[in-house]
């Protein structure tokens, strides 16, 4: 699929496509839970409702492109060098002015620049989505990234919080006006996420196929804000605490990234690098899902977590640090358990409780999987955008700037 490609100039008469054109900003377009919530409101939007493109500002990946199913999707990779992207606005403003987008939504920090040049070009409707927060600013408390976006209000119509934490965050400590924010939950598909028939399913390549073992496992990228090194020293805690579960519990991380080495380091360290599974970045997620009995994400920072969502959809309870929306998806003590984020000795305690009761953790996953299918499924997210994006572009909306 090209990376660089553009839609057809608007045409006249009766060759002009009439569907209203959504264009997606994004920093990068490659693996990740913001890029695949945009890969599933592509995908799942009626198509008679709306075009789309897809603008990355540096790269897009042509492997996670392919995510994307309809045809008429084009994507475009900027190349951005490292600094402030005012030497791409020019670019963008004539982009924008020849595609005539009728929506575009640019999402997280890194992309709420583009709101200018958007202004600039006289997009109607311009929308900027919060999904979650920067490893430099975990609880929200800088203040020059609280005066980045004041500085951008004037452009930004309606500001999108995926949790009812970064609602609060906008209207709170930025000072937005809640008429001007809306919140709106990711969704997942539950029908590729789904529990398992019966016992687990084998994880292709995994070590750890014996029916008597209990797995534990997270999936994501390994970076710094995602925290997978608290895991590897959870996982050592738990079992120094504990050590009758080395009989049966077993650690998978599935991703790639920094982290990766330094958490087989740690295992490896302490005498355990055998009851750990490593693997680097999968395509199989739902499948990795399914071969898990208890899914953990260690973040220091969220806004609504796909993983978290995609876990309770394959029937797997939830332990999670209390970040961002966490709280909000999971229901303590029947759909999992939330603690502290940064303290390995607490996510080691739960990890054990867990363990030492595969029934009660078992019956966690399905009352997750239940809620999912009540709250969080993809056509209540893909309604929601496309609520949002009719009602302003019919006016329905507060004023403009």
């Amino acid at each position: 699929m090209p990376q660089d490609s553009r839609p057809p100039a608007p045409q006249s008469g009766a060759d002009r496509d009439a569907r209203p054109l959504v264009v997606h900003v994004v920093y990068r377009f490659d693996t990740g839970g913001l890029e695949n919530g945009v890969v599933n409101l592509v995908n799942r939007m009626p198509a008679e409702a709306y075009r789309h493109a897809i603008v990355a500002l540096t790269e897009v990946g042509a492997e996670f492109s392919r995510r994307v199913k309809r045809p008429d999707v084009p994507f475009l990779a900027l190349h951005k060098p490292p600094g402030h992207g005012a030497q791409l606005f020019p670019r963008l403003a004539r982009l924008f002015r020849e595609w005539r987008p009728a929506v575009v939504h640019t999402r997280n920090l890194a992309a709420l620049e583009c709101q200018i040049p958007a202004w600039w070009a006289g997009v109607p409707v311009r929308i900027h989505g919060e999904h979650g927060r920067d490893v430099g600013d975990l609880d929200g408390s800088s203040r020059r990234y609280q005066w980045v976006r004041r500085l951008h209000r004037p452009f930004v119509q309606r500001w999108v919080a995926l949790s009812q934490d970064l609602a609060g965050y906008l209207t709170g400590r930025v000072g937005l006006p809640e008429r001007r924010v809306a919140q709106i939950y990711n969704g997942v598909d539950v029908e590729r996420f789904h529990p398992a028939a019966g016992a687990r399913e084998p994880i292709p390549g995994c070590p750890f196929d014996d029916p008597g073992l209990w797995l534990v496992g997270t999936v994501g990228r390994m970076a710094p804000v995602k925290a997978q090194t608290l895991l590897a020293q959870a996982f050592i805690a738990a079992l120094e605490h504990e050590p009758a579960l080395r009989q049966r519990l077993r650690l998978v991380m599935v991703g790639e990234g920094p982290l990766r080495a330094q958490a087989q380091a740690l295992l490896d360290a302490a005498g355990l690098g055998a009851l750990a599974w490593l693997p680097g970045e999968r395509e199989d997620v739902p499948n990795v899902m399914r071969g898990l009995d208890c899914f953990v994400l260690p973040s220091l920072a969220e806004g609504i977590s796909n993983t978290i969502l995609e876990a309770m959809a394959s029937g797997l309870p939830v332990l999670a640090t209390d970040v961002g929306g966490n709280a909000e998806l999971i229901e303590i003590g029947r759909t999992g358990t939330v603690v502290e984020s940064g303290k390995p000795e607490a996510l080691a305690a739960a990890l054990v409780q867990h363990a030492r009761d595969p029934a009660q953790a078992a019956a966690m996953g399905r009352r997750g999987r239940e809620r999912v299918e009540q709250t969080f499924g993809l056509p209540a997210m893909v309604r929601a955008y496309q609520g949002l994006y009719d009602s302003m572009r019919a006016g329905r909306t507060p004023g403009r700037n």
